[in-house]
């Protein structure tokens, strides 16, 4: 058994595939012709661009428009003017452009891996995808894809590229293992994006493995079994039919309202991080969104995405779920969400730092052009927005002074937009749950972030292994600073919704059910088990 990182949910059993860095030694030699090898590096740049073309146009077709953006930020390394500049530089002091290529690659893919950010590091994968194609190119070799494989197996390497897992065709992919990369790793959002079971972080999995050893991968637990005995291959093959039979099951909640056994409705929604992620919504018969992480889509890019792209992705979205609520959260980035083109500086603490709705205030440019786009969608459906990390009322009071601003320039310039717009914010400090009786005045709900309000009422960083015992959402602080929320918020006639993790456990439903709860959002595959669970108290 060996132990990595839950990057996707699911239990896969198969045969290993396992694809191993080939040890090309790339030599130095000394060219006299520089000029002629400047050409030749510039014809493979002209290679790789065709081939990463030809690989976004398979990432389209297979994942949408979105998660194939990140091919857009490789075609911008290769037009990147520092980047070609570097290599040109060692090609004029005689040195072969493989060699050239191979020193660059390696200065900014240590750049990026000194970065103290998981997401920056992650992004030296992208470096060396690119780097490689290069010297593919550079030496006229053809490589191999992933998307050709024809047997049904688990992918086991080092790591996999961006261009790699475009290409996993998820017939013939039951899982993957790779040595590096993490839950925020495009490997592991491709594929949860895929319902992919998988495992990273499994160190000297490709020596350890070997290509047809029988595996069981556990994306719930992080575990994979090599060579299990019957009796764990039979245990695994038991729980793989009881979830399919359980799904199965699950389907006849689809389209059932949620009531509790006093009568009262509870919307069960979805958390989704882009707008691919609403088919899976209505797939496990969400009653809405009840959150959008935009965050996502000001990732993967060079810079921030206009008011015309946003805009078309909240209209999607909204268009999608057929007036259906669709609660859109502000720009929530900071802390462990970091982007290269929005420079909060160094922070010693970036959790208690320049995040969410306090970066929004600090550069209005990116958060005004946010309210036009998602104002201009809300004609196309039922749209409420959300602001995140309120922590006191002037905050609010702010936010929605903007908004105002920003509904008088779209007045102005003739463009419609919707009168009946609900407008909330986030729970998710302990100082906004405190004050909720003010803060529910000046809003027409709550979503309560459990994630973050444990972290900041407990003061525990819920990603440190650590201290993870001590992080406990059953903890009688949170529990009462939920009720508090809710309780706030009733007096005043508004409604309290929760999206973090504790919304989705199904320990917690019946005591939340019992506080007044009135939504749930969660991962879209959990959405029919907490149907069933609060439904069961009454059929």
């Amino acid at each position: 058994m060996l132990k990595g990182i839950a990057a996707s949910s699911g239990i896969a059993i198969g045969k290993a595939y396992v694809i191993r860095e080939e040890e090309n030694a790339i030599n130095r030699y000394e060219v006299k012709d520089t000029e002629k090898e400047i050409k030749r590096f510039q014809g493979a740049i002209l290679k790789a661009k065709e081939e990463i073309e030809s690989i976004k146009e398979t990432a389209v077709k297979n994942f949408g428009e979105e998660k194939a953006l990140i091919f857009e930020a490789h075609l911008m390394i290769l037009e990147d003017e520092e980047f070609k500049a570097s290599v040109i530089e060692k090609i004029k002091q005689n040195i072969n452009a493989e060699y050239a290529v191979k020193e660059t690659v390696e200065m900014f893919e240590g750049i990026f891996l000194s970065m103290e950010d998981e997401y920056m590091r992650e992004r030296a994968a992208d470096i060396r995808d690119i780097g490689g194609r290069i010297i593919g190119a550079l030496k006229g070799e053809e490589k191999s894809s992933i998307g050709d494989i024809k047997d049904k197996c688990i992918i086991v390497a080092k790591d996999l590229t961006p261009s790699d897992t475009a290409q996993l065709n998820r017939e013939y992919v039951l899982g993957f293992i790779t040595e590096l990369g993490g839950k925020t790793s495009h490997s592991a959002i491709i594929a949860r994006a895929l319902e992919i079971p998988a495992v990273s972080g499994i160190k000297g999995a490709t020596e350890i493995l070997k290509t047809g050893d029988l595996i069981i991968l556990d994306g719930v637990k992080g575990i994979i079994y090599i060579n299990p005995d019957e009796s764990l291959i039979d245990e695994y093959q038991n729980k793989i039919q009881r979830e399919m039979e359980e799904k199965r099951e699950l389907l006849i909640y689809k389209d059932r309202k949620v009531l509790t056994k006093d009568g009262k409705r509870i919307e069960v929604a979805a958390n989704i991080s882009s707008k691919e992620e609403v088919d899976v919504a209505l797939k496990y018969g969400a009653d809405g969104i009840g959150l959008f992480r935009t965050e996502f889509l000001f990732m993967n890019r060079e810079t921030a995405p206009t008011e015309e792209e946003q805009f078309e992705v909240y209209k999607y979205v909204l268009e999608k779920m057929d007036f259906r609520p669709v609660i859109i959260r502000t720009l929530d980035v900071g802390g462990d969400k970091k982007i290269p083109y929005i420079d909060v500086g160094t922070e010693l603490n970036p959790f208690l730092g320049l995040r969410a709705i306090r970066l929004c205030f600090e550069r209005l440019d990116l958060f005004k052009t946010q309210l036009k786009a998602l104002l201009r969608a809300s004609i196309y459906g039922n749209l409420k927005i959300m602001f995140p990390m309120i922590s006191k009322v002037d905050e609010i009071k702010r936010a929605k002074e903007i908004l105002e601003d920003v509904k008088a320039e779209l007045k102005k310039a003739g463009q419609k937009f919707s009168d009946k717009i609900e407008i909330g914010i986030m729970i998710e400090v302990p100082s906004a749950a405190i004050i909720s009786d003010l803060l529910a005045k000046e809003v027409d709900f709550f979503s309560i972030g459990t994630n973050d309000l444990i972290q900041y009422t407990l003061a525990v960083d819920r990603m440190n292994e650590k201290v993870s015992n001590i992080y406990e959402p059953s903890h009688p602080a949170v529990l009462r600073l939920i009720k508090m929320v809710i309780d706030n918020a009733h007096k005043e006639g508004k409604w309290v919704g929760m999206c973090g993790e504790m919304a989705s456990d199904i320990s917690m439903i019946p005591l939340l059910i019992d506080y007044g709860i009135d939504e749930l959002s969660m991962s879209a595959p959990s959405v029919l088990k907490v149907k069933k669970e609060i439904l069961k108290s009454i059929d």
